[in-house]
């Protein structure tokens, strides 16, 4: 089973979305309304959250145009020098099969 980026990604975020709601049921306790730095820490929790899931998301967009730009070269390269990747494609495939006949 593979997993893109994408994947991991949502799976993250769906994990930390799990953690955060357990937090802020935690924090939304009215027992703790009477402590006077619960709506500073609250507020704090809200702006990492935040901060969290923007770097994330951009991450993901980073991983995406990386990955995007990294297959435009392959294929940029397979198309100008077509010998050469037929020529390391056979000297891989020579390879594998001594590998697999030794054996």
């Amino acid at each position: 089973m593979s997993f893109s980026v994408s994947d991991t990604v949502s799976n993250a975020q769906a994990d930390l979305e799990k953690l955060v709601g357990d937090l802020r049921g935690l924090l939304a306790s009215k027992d703790l309304d009477a402590v006077p730095d619960i709506h500073v820490l609250r507020q704090r929790l809200d702006d990492g959250i935040s901060n969290a899931r923007d770097s994330a998301v951009r991450a993901a967009q980073d991983a995406a145009r990386q990955a995007k730009e990294a297959a435009i070269a392959a294929d940029r390269y397979a198309h100008d020098e077509p010998w050469r990747v037929a020529g390391a494609a056979l000297a891989v495939g020579a390879l594998v099969g001594f590998l697999l006949a030794r054996r």
